[in-house]
This record gives structure tokens, sequence and C-alpha cells, in this order.
């Protein structure tokens, strides 16, 4: 095989859009709007991405000796562990009570963005295992405490597995169409009471509002100064200043409004909510929310049930509606195991960590089952 080479670049705008696409999102493979050029530089020529936000792009890109790009791998320097949505606090706390510095460490991920999905970004094994040994290399060069791979899928994790790196299982609550033909025929799965409740529920978020689905050029420089504003008014009341700021958004308006779906509710006149959703080859992706009107229920309305009209109306394999929220239970979204893979430069801190996964990996399994128990689908 020819000579393989990896090289480091400074952020999306020094690699061809065409070439980057080639990889992230390759010919045969499920569109995954995230790993798309369009929306990685949005996140950098925004600046929502940058040094100064302690994300620093330092991406990689594997070569043959003539040239030929043969992979990449977004790569990030962070100095903190916002906007991650795999909690590595505790790790961090333990080094530094040994005397050790966590950050920098090196992520790659997609910035704010809890969906699974390719993460290094090659069909070719050898290529793959090329560049997780740079991106280990370099967290060994630059004293980073590790590599984490955020958010990759099953058979990407057992390939990092073979690379050295610990698998970390988390739960997310996603909805899967079982080949239903109306929202009608998804609730016939449900038991009866819940059924009911599900029917109650949407005729009370609905009852004097109009709910507007909107993609493509149906949506306006107004409607996403609306989304805006919920969207800051959800991120000042849960975590203070929202990761994403209005320029990533007009950028995405620009370069994938066919990507969008933007959920939005109107009484008398006056759009009071909205619900923004990225739709993908196979699934509709459920990612912010907001309201300048409180109205009991509509969260859930625009968010979940909506979402799942649309993914039943456009034949979407499922839903996946973000981290956390065991409210989504009731609605039909089941609990699965997601994944992360672990390389830490520190041999103790790595050791330590190694035994908590593995117990931490049991536990969500056994979780999964229980809550699955507790879920609204029929039983036998």
């Amino acid at each position: 095989m020819a000579e393989i080479s990896v090289r480091m670049t400074g952020g999306m705008a020094e690699i061809a859009p065409e070439i980057w696409d080639s990889f992230a999102n390759a010919e045969g493979e499920a569109f995954d709007p995230f790993v798309s050029w369009n929306f990685l530089e949005a996140l950098e020529a925004s600046g929502s991405v940058s040094a100064e936000t302690g994300w620093t792009p330092r991406h990689l890109i594997a070569e043959d000796e003539a040239g030929n790009v043969l992979g990449v791998l977004p790569l990030y320097v962070k100095t903190h562990s916002y906007g991650e949505y795999v909690f590595d606090h505790a790790w961090a706390d333990a080094l530094h009570r040994a005397g050790g510095e966590y950050y920098p460490k090196l992520v790659t991920t997609v910035p704010f963005t809890p969906v699974t999905g390719r993460r290094v970004l090659s069909p070719d094994p050898a290529i793959h295992r090329a560049l997780a040994g740079a991106a280990k290399s370099v967290a060994g060069q630059w004293s980073a405490s590790g590599w984490h791979v955020l958010f990759a899928g099953p058979s990407e994790r057992e390939a990092l597995a073979g690379s050295g790196l610990m698998e970390r299982f988390d739960i997310q609550f996603i909805w899967d169409n079982r080949g239903y033909d109306s929202y009608d025929d998804f609730l016939a799965d449900l038991a009866s009471r819940k059924r009911k409740a599900l029917r109650k529920e949407r005729e009370a978020a609905q009852a004097g509002l109009e709910i507007v689905p909107l993609t493509g050029a149906e949506l306006t420089d107004e409607h996403w100064d609306v989304f805006f504003a919920c969207y800051q008014d959800t991120g000042e009341r849960k975590w203070g200043t929202p990761y994403l700021n209005r320029d990533f958004f007009r950028l995405i308006h620009q370069r994938m409004a066919d990507k969008v779906l933007m959920v939005m509710a109107r009484r008398e006149g006056q759009w009071i909510a909205s619900a923004l959703n990225f739709i993908g080859g196979e699934a509709l992706y459920g990612r912010y929310w907001g309201c300048l009107e409180h109205r009991e229920n509509l969260h859930f309305e625009l968010c979940y049930h909506q979402a799942i009209d649309y993914a039943i109306a456009h034949g979407l394999k499922r839903v996946e509606a973000g981290a956390q929220g065991h409210h989504k239970l009731a609605r039909g979204y089941r609990p699965q195991a997601v994944g992360s893979s672990h390389f830490l430069t520190h041999e103790g801190l790595g050791t330590a960590v190694g035994r908590f996964l593995q117990r931490e990996r049991q536990a969500v399994l056994t979780e999964i089952i229980a809550l699955d128990e507790e879920g609204p689908y029929r039983k036998g």
C-alpha cells in the first residue's frame, strides 16, 4: 500500500467542500447534515467555534504520496468540556487533584450536537487507523490529556477500540418508525390509556393555535429571527449564554434551508414558539426549541409529536430528539444506548477511568431495560 501521511489544518475553510463531503457524506451513505462541510464551516465562520470559545479547529487530512486525499477527521483542541454532552468533569477533577492538567484535550465531534454519526471519515480501515493514530500522537506531542471521539456509531466505536480507545455508553430517547402510515397508526401500537393521553395532550396544545411546518424556500429571515429569539430565551433560562449566534443560523439558512424543518406556532397572527430540526437521509434530528409565550404541552407538540408526523409522512426511519429527557418516554421515544470513545495519555487516570467505564456500561444497559418497561407501548 502507498505511504499514508497525515497533515493538520487550521479550519474548514482550508479544505475544499467537495473533498470533505466526499468522505463525510460518501455516495451510498445516508446523508448526515452535521458532518457536512456546510454545517461545520458555518460553526467556524460565524465564530461559534473558535479559539475564543474554547474550540480551536485542527482537522486532520490523510493523503497518499501524490497528495490525493484518503480521509478526513474533524478535530478540536478544547480548553473546557462545555458543549459536548459527554460529561468528563469528574475525570478532570481527579487529574487536577493528582497534580496534572486535564486541559487542553482533543475532541472529535460535531460541536454542540449530541447526535450519533460518522466521525473518522474514511471507508478504508487502514486510513481510519492512520487518522486515529495521528490524533493519539498529536495528543502526546501537545501534552493534551487525551483524545475523545463523541457520538460515533457502534461499528466505528469497535474500530476505535482496536486503536486503544475505551468505550463509554449513555442513553438517548429515539423514536423508531415501524412502517407507520399515520400518527394514528403509531398510536395503535400504544396501550389504550397512553394512546388517549397523547390524543388529549395534542388537542390541548393545538387549541387556538396554528401549527406551521416550514422548510426550504418557505423559510424567511422573519422566521429565523423569531426562532433565534426563542432559542435565546431557552438558552438564557437553562444554561446562560447560548452557544450559537445569529450568524450561524444565517449561514445555515443560506446553505442548508432544504435540510431544515422549522415547526412554528402562531396565535392570533403572532408567532409564539418555534422548534428547529435538521433533515437527514434516514432521520429527523430535533435540535432547538423555544417559546415567547408559555403554553402547556406546546413543547411536546412542536418537538416530539410534529417530528413524528413529519417522519411518517416522509418515510424517515427515526426521530432523534437530542440528549436527556425522560419525558420523551411517554411520547413513544424509546431508550437506546449511544456511545463515545476515549484515549487518555495519563496512564493512572486511564486505568481508573477504564474500570469506571466497565461498571458504567453495565449500569446503562440495565437502566435501558428498566426504562423501556415504563414506555407506553402495548406489552406482549
